[in-house]
């Protein structure tokens, strides 16, 4: 990895790599065959986009193929089965478009494209008819998916929302623009909180962004507007030296002015991401905006699973003046079990960091499951005549009543999701109704 050398008055252009940049970054970076090959592969079913700032900054390349931003960002064998990379391999080699196609679209379909009910329960509708781009899970909180910022600088391995970077527009949330959110808004005013998601939001011009913030800025019952963004861990230049760098700044600022809290939904998977003056800067100058920053990411093997990591990851945060937020469990999509950290070790992972934080970072939560039910938090084990078993509670819920509720579940140390888990025999009726009316089939 270089030193970044900040020069805040030098606009930088944003230039992205793909599959068909693999060979030049192998050349570069000296890449084996074998490893370069295995990116070209897996790449063709799971998205692959990186950036120079990633490239250059972020990645150790003498520590190829375990650093664990490569594993963050590029393609690795284990991802796919065995059979599926043999089998994309095949067909990439006899250079048939179609038959490709059709082995790529056939693995897709079983990767859980759209875990936690996204498709089939969280879509809203008016009379009968779906509302494109947008979510409404959570009574006071709506998702909105603008249809320009469906991309990121840099694409996550192990994202749960790959399927919205693919190319298939029946996987894709997106909204062409805000007209059906604010309808929508005005007829639901128990609706307080709007998140505007993707893909990454801050991808789109600073004109872009305004198209669609400025206009929830006229309905009165939205008091929280909420930006996820992975931008200051992949492209901190958004916020410093990017052409519209300080006009994105001025937006924030009417945001704020406007009464309004403005949250920047910042996403950092490991603390070499918030170690650059480029990416510290941008989060100072975020907040100089008057915009509040909540970092949250998943728990994820091969890249964070470890006390260490996240401990040195929130006392970052707190050092920059963010919030520690939330340690997700990582989602059961996409490549999964190359990524999946059983729920037992996720305890202790997250209680040994936990216990060595002061106090002003112990804002954070955790491992959280963003379930079908709702936000699951796993408090730890507890010993009952019926043995060791997790104890869990709802911190958010589809059914407002049970928001706050405890329950507990079987130990198991290979469980991973709450789909594995047996609820406990006294756990109340409606809790277990909730949860076991959407475990998968």
């Amino acid at each position: 990895m270089s030193q970044l050398t900040l020069n805040p008055f030098e606009t930088v252009r944003f230039r992205a790599h793909g599959p068909r940049q693999i060979n030049d970054i192998a050349t570069r970076y000296g890449l084996s065959a074998d490893v370069a090959e295995t990116v070209r592969v897996v790449s063709e079913v799971l998205p692959f986009r990186v950036n120079e700032y990633v490239l250059t900054h972020l990645i150790d390349w003498d520590d190829i193929p375990h650093d664990p931003m490569f594993q963050l960002v590029f393609p690795q064998r284990g991802m796919l089965t065995a059979d599926d990379e043999r089998a994309v391999a095949k067909a990439l080699a006899r250079g048939s478009r179609p038959q490709l196609r059709a082995v790529v679209n056939e693995i897709r379909s079983r990767l859980n494209p759209h875990p936690s009910g996204q498709m089939e329960l969280n879509i809203p509708s008016e009379d009968g008819v779906a509302l494109p781009g947008m979510q409404h899970k959570y009574r006071e909180t709506v998702l909105y998916f603008p249809g320009h910022g469906q991309t990121c600088h840099s694409y996550c391995t192990y994202c749960f929302r790959w399927a919205q970077f693919v190319g298939d527009a029946d996987l894709r949330f997106a909204a062409s623009s805000p007209d059906q959110l604010i309808a929508y808004l005005r007829k639901h005013p128990e609706v307080s909180d709007v998140l505007v998601t993707g893909g990454d939001p801050m991808v789109m011009t600073t004109q872009r962004l305004r198209s669609h913030l400025e206009p929830l800025l006229a309905v009165e019952s939205v008091r929280t507007i909420r930006i996820g963004t992975k931008s200051i861990a992949y492209w901190p230049h958004r916020f410093v030296n990017d052409q519209d760098a300080d006009e994105v700044l001025w937006l924030f600022e009417k945001v704020v002015d406007s009464g309004r809290n403005l949250a920047v939904m910042a996403h950092f998977s490991h603390p070499r991401e918030l170690q650059t003056d480029l990416a510290r800067r941008a989060v100072a100058r975020i907040r100089a905006s008057g915009a509040l920053v909540y970092c949250q990411a998943p728990l994820i093997a091969h890249v964070n699973d470890d006390a260490a990591t996240w401990n040195e990851m929130w006392r970052t945060e707190l050092a920059v003046g963010a919030v520690p937020y939330y340690m997700f469990v990582e989602r059961d999509t996409g490549p999964y079990s190359y990524f999946k950290v059983p729920l037992a070790d996720a305890v202790t992972i997250f209680q040994d960091a936990y216990r060595a934080l002061p106090g002003l970072a112990r804002t954070v939560r955790g491992p959280v499951m963003s379930a079908t039910p709702g936000k699951v938090l796993v408090d730890g084990l507890t010993l009952t005549p019926e043995g060791s078993q997790f104890q869990l509670r709802m911190l958010q819920a589809r059914d407002p009543q049970l928001v706050g509720r405890p329950f507990r579940a079987r130990y198991s140390p290979d469980a991973g999701w709450i789909d594995d888990l047996e609820l406990a025999a006294d756990t109340p009726s409606d809790l277990a109704a909730a949860i076991n009316s959407t475990r998968k089939a």
